[in-house]
């Protein structure tokens, strides 16, 4: 399957000449046709598949078309996309450049952490598509200086990150200023049931689509594990990042507090770092990201939340500097890397508390993470033959205990990630 073949119009095939891509994913294979013929489309799809494109480049192709057939070009939003983090945001609005730049569709992005102005001076020129996360969008519209009444499309981009992270109602709130008759893309990496009863709430007969099961992302990446102590894992990071065949990391921890004493301890050791949370301006943020990109830096320390949206190409590895409660997490960390086809290594560090987290992976992905013996930095109590895997045979009561016990743990984990500032 090519491009070509799903009808779209020259001027985005060029753009995607240009960009390289030639062959679309499963998920923009199976998306694109059912977004121009102007269908609602519900898609579980996570980071890494190809899924903004999936949405981008329809609704560029519809705009234009519309664009095209208008007496009078006119200022209103005709698109709204909704995405969970600024970064995020930025990404999109980029590649909606990239696609469109031969269409004339005009876009603007709007997001907390920064001045509004420059936000409400290009509202007032106008635009076509507005990508926005909800706290700013409802900040505007409250002012006046947003009218949803237009919207032909609307998009809820990673809605489940939306639940996470204490959005779902100002998603709520947005919903009903849009006009009833609309088209809606849904996507979502997980479906809790909140979020299905949300999808059933705001679709009108959608084609569903699901590509890339969550397991499945760790097949491509190669996966170690080193069992270390708490006390150690600087140190270890330290010494792993002394590989010259490490050309970039993304390294996650658990809290922005974390984040920052990582960055600044590999400073010290002449290891070019950054640290990216919540707590860092949006100037400063974007900044870390696009020395990383440029790479001017060669580390990027972020939480998860942070994290989200974060999109480079080629990233080498991915270090688990802190392993995750909650397993999706550790596939969704991994994603980062060996994205598009291209190889790429996801190393973690476990010390004797996260021992039960590496067991619920193992489950989720249903494969071993081959354990790092030959390091200077070994955990001072060796770890239970079992730990770096279990059985994956099981009778069907000891696996309704294991899913009971998973989802205790990712209720038990929720609560930190909502306190967590964007």
């Amino acid at each position: 399957m090519s491009f070509e073949k799903l009808g779209l119009i020259t001027p985005i095939l060029r753009a995607l000449e240009t960009q390289g891509y030639t062959t679309p994913t499963p998920i923009q294979e199976q998306a694109i046709p059912v977004v121009l013929e102007k269908r609602d489309l519900l898609a579980c799809a996570q980071t890494g598949t190809g899924k903004t494109a999936a949405f981008a480049i329809p609704i560029l192709q519809l705009l234009y078309k519309e664009k095209q057939a208008a007496q009078a070009p006119d200022r209103h939003i005709k698109t709204l996309i909704l995405t969970p983090t600024r970064e995020l945001a930025i990404q999109i609005a980029e590649n909606i450049r990239d696609y469109g730049v031969h269409t004339g569709i005009r876009h603007l992005v709007i997001f907390g952490g920064v001045s509004a102005q420059a936000q409400i001076d290009g509202l007032k020129r106008g635009t076509d598509i507005l990508i926005a996360t909800p706290g700013r969008l409802l900040d505007l519209w409250q002012q006046g200086h947003i009218n949803l009444h237009y919207i032909r499309q609307f998009v809820l981009d990673e809605a489940d990150r939306m639940l996470d992270m204490g959005f779902i109602h100002d998603v709520k709130r947005v919903i009903t200023k849009l006009p009833q008759k609309r088209q809606t893309l849904f996507f979502s990496a997980t479906m809790p049931d909140e979020i299905a009863g949300l999808a059933n709430s705001i679709l009108s007969n959608p084609e569903k689509v699901a590509v890339t099961p969550v397991s499945s992302t760790a097949e491509k990446v190669e996966q170690k594990l080193y069992y270390t102590d708490k006390a150690s894992k600087r140190k270890l990071l330290v010494y792993v990042l002394k590989d010259p065949s490490i050309v970039s990391a993304l390294v996650f921890t658990r809290t922005k507090h974390g984040a920052d004493r990582v960055a600044k301890e590999l400073n010290k050791a002449d290891i070019t770092a950054s640290a990216i949370h919540g707590d860092k301006s949006q100037n400063s943020r974007q900044r870390a990201l696009t020395d990383f990109k440029a790479g001017r830096i060669r580390v990027l320390v972020a939480t998860d939340i942070a994290a989200r949206g974060i999109d480079v190409d080629n990233l080498s590895h991915v270090i688990n500097f802190e392993i995750p409660n909650v397993p999706e997490t550790y596939v969704h960390r991994i994603g980062r890397t060996g994205r598009g086809g291209a190889s790429g290594i996801a190393l973690s560090f476990c010390e004797d508390e996260e021992r039960p987290y590496v067991k619920d992976i193992v489950k989720l992905i249903k494969q071993q993470i081959p354990v790092v013996t030959d390091h200077p930095f070994p955990a001072s109590e060796a770890p239970a033959p079992e730990a770096p895997a279990i059985q994956l045979r099981q009778s069907s009561s000891q696996q309704g205990a294991g899913r009971k016990q998973q989802q205790k743990r990712k209720w038990h984990g929720r609560p930190q990630q909502n306190k967590q500032k964007i």
